[in-house]
């Protein structure tokens, strides 16, 4: 009796979980077709491994530059792992589970999130939630998650039931009852690839019209935590012999100042790294404000990201080293096929843009 007691509580105890666990799949967001950048972090997992380049950074790097037409141009074999409004210690995280799974060559990061220095500890009106949700539920479970979450926890979220909702979404998400759509249970047990090896495209054109001014700050200086951050990125790529180059995209929205961009460079000379600012050289990348960006240039679109990717590669083969493996057959054969999705995806989107 007392063993068939057993075996029926651990019967009713597996139940439980699984319908907690098919829940939680049913109720978390899956950023299909609203916020789809929230779907980025995840989509990584199945393209891990034999990139010799990884992004990592916010909408400057997954909307301004194209891993397929760095593999065309060069040969090189990148991903993109990026989110929305990624910080700098998100991208740093992101930066040390990589390692987990490959030694890239070179390791980009771009360097506006700079900007912003605060986390739990001090609080921040530019922190949201769900920035971090979307940056961070999609990461895999590790050490490099939890810290991670642990740095990114706003003010509000900085106590131990926040910390549970992380562990277990469902605490977060169980009242999204009301807000179910069909995409909640078409894509339940399995998600759409949205990007390119980590690249959202976009083929929109909406040109700049006006120029992009902002108040200039009383402060230029970037915090410590940001600072602490990017010693951390150096020394994690030390590590592991791998290059860290640092990037502007060439983007008119948010500025980025010269006092800002005097700061990147003397860090970049002082520690011995590349540090490209895109925005000195659009001429040279043949970048069209008429017609390279969706949003009047606060992001480039598939045609300037094209464009920034080309000019990039070159840097990336004769001054990083990075290889050209198109003559590898089995990597040649994986990347013929992402090639073939990307153009089949840059035509659905071209099409669907002329006829609205």
């Amino acid at each position: 009796m007392k063993k068939k007691r057993i075996v029926t509580l651990a019967v009713t105890l597996c139940l439980c979980l699984a319908v907690l666990w098919f829940l939680q799949l049913l109720l978390m967001p899956k950023y299909m077709d609203v916020s789809r950048d929230g779907a980025l972090t995840g989509e990584y997992y199945d393209n891990a491994g034999n990139n010799d380049v990884i992004f990592v950074g916010d909408c400057e790097v997954y909307e301004n530059f194209s891993p397929i037409t760095l593999w065309e141009e060069y040969g090189i074999t990148s991903y993109i792992r990026g989110g929305p409004q990624q910080l700098i210690w998100q991208s740093y995280y992101l930066m040390e589970e990589t390692f987990r799974y490959e030694t890239p060559k070179v390791m980009v990061f771009n360097v506006l999130s700079m900007k912003y220095d605060t986390n739990a500890a001090t609080g921040s009106s530019t922190q949201r939630e769900a920035y971090n949700r979307m940056n961070l539920d999609g990461m895999r479970w590790s050490s490099s998650k939890w810290n991670s979450i642990l740095a990114s926890m706003t003010e509000e979220e900085a106590q131990w039931q926040s910390m549970f909702t992380y562990l277990f979404p469902i605490l977060r998400y169980h009242d999204r009852w009301s807000q179910l759509t069909q995409d909640d249970f078409t894509y339940l047990f399995q998600k759409d690839q949205i990007s390119d090896n980590g690249y959202l495209m976009q083929v929109g054109v909406k040109p700049v019209t006006d120029e992009h001014v902002e108040r200039p700050l009383v402060d230029y200086s970037f915090g410590q935590t940001s600072w602490d951050y990017l010693d951390k990125m150096v020394a994690l790529c030390q590590q592991y012999g791998t290059e860290l180059v640092l990037i502007k995209a060439p983007t008119l929205s948010p500025v980025w100042w010269d006092e800002w961009d005097q700061q990147i460079e003397e860090y970049a000379q002082a520690h011995g790294l590349l540090y490209i600012n895109f925005l000195d050289y659009q001429e040279e990348i043949g970048i069209d404000w008429n017609t390279d960006t969706y949003d009047t240039g606060l992001h480039l679109n598939v045609y300037g990201a094209e464009k920034l990717s080309r000019y990039f590669g070159e840097i990336l083969a004769e001054q990083c080293g990075v290889p050209d493996r198109r003559g590898e057959s089995q990597i040649a054969a994986d990347w013929s096929e992402k090639v073939k999705t990307y153009q089949e995806r840059k035509q659905t989107l071209e099409s669907a843009n002329t006829q609205s």
